[in-house]
């Protein structure tokens, strides 16, 4: 990678009370330099979306309560459980309150909300080792924030920003080794959004996530490896078997589109591409440890 963007923490978010989402949109904004990423989530109810604080005596007892309230369908009690659990500095539950208030899962949708949990995650534990569960959440943060930077969230201080989206991603990507930030950075290099448009390098990223079982990378970088040009050697051989590979780990309901893209490469492959992709793929199986 270019030495002017090593794994250096982002700087924090700026942040200002301005208004909230309109209509529940999802948006991106541009990181920064140097400031944390956004203030932290105010604990007071936000109009028609925070609840008040449940009257835990630890963030332990919260998170037992949101477990049962939980499974016990009560979605209200669960997230002020949550609440709890957060404002006593719980990682855990300021990640699964950033995700439940962007998807609104007992909530009303808030994405800016959602990006100020994400935020605080970032900010105070971006030199989190890397590998831990705790260092999974924080690049899951980076992504997440990656995600919100590329779009902005429409009426607030979140704007549209690619070099803030691209800050987050490689972070992700390069510090804590995350498939979803590699895969995010490589489209990235891929459209030219947020750095010069460089093919190598979103080769370089995709193959990375996709050794990790990344199931879109594993298509994209399978794509990109039978089409050849902008400095990928062409490959169709290594293009199928990745491809193959991407469609057997995909999600057939949210990642429908791999099996369309592996389906068409394979249809228009010659037989023997196809004969040694498979191959290729058998050969990779039994050296895979089956487990007991």
């Amino acid at each position: 990678m270019p030495g002017s963007r090593g794994p250096v923490p982002p700087l924090p978010i700026p942040s200002a009370p301005l208004a909230e989402p309109e209509d529940g949109e999802v948006a991106v904004a541009p990181l920064a330099p140097a400031r944390p990423l956004a203030s932290a989530p105010s604990t007071s109810p936000a109009p028609g979306a925070a609840l008040p604080l449940a009257p835990f005596s630890n963030a332990r007892e919260a998170l037992k309560a949101w477990m049962r309230d939980s499974t016990a369908g009560d979605q209200a009690g669960a997230v002020r459980a949550l609440e709890f659990a957060a404002s006593r500095g719980h990682l855990a539950a300021q990640f699964k309150l950033g995700r439940v208030y962007a998807s609104g899962d007992g909530v009303p949708v808030n994405d800016l909300k959602a990006f100020e949990y994400f935020s605080k995650i970032a900010d105070e534990n971006a030199d989190q080792i890397p590998g831990t569960s705790d260092g999974r959440i924080v690049a899951a943060a980076f992504v997440a924030l990656g995600g919100y930077f590329l779009d902005g969230i429409k009426g607030t201080y979140v704007k549209p920003n690619p070099d803030r989206a691209f800050d987050m991603f490689h972070y992700a990507a390069s510090y804590f080794g995350d498939p979803d930030g590699q895969y995010n950075l490589a489209r990235l290099y891929l459209n030219g959004t947020g750095a010069r448009r460089d093919a190598r390098q979103a080769a370089r990223w995709m193959k990375l996530a996709a050794e990790k079982g990344h199931a879109p990378a594993r298509a994209v970088f399978g794509d990109m490896l039978l089409r050849g040009g902008d400095g990928v050697p062409r490959q169709p051989i290594l293009g199928l078997m990745w491809l193959a590979l991407a469609q057997a780990g995909a999600d057939t309901v949210r990642e429908g589109w791999i099996s369309e893209r592996y389906e068409a490469a394979f249809a228009s492959a010659s037989v023997n591409d196809r004969t040694a992709a498979l191959a290729l793929i058998e050969r990779q199986q039994a050296r895979t440890p089956t487990r007991q």
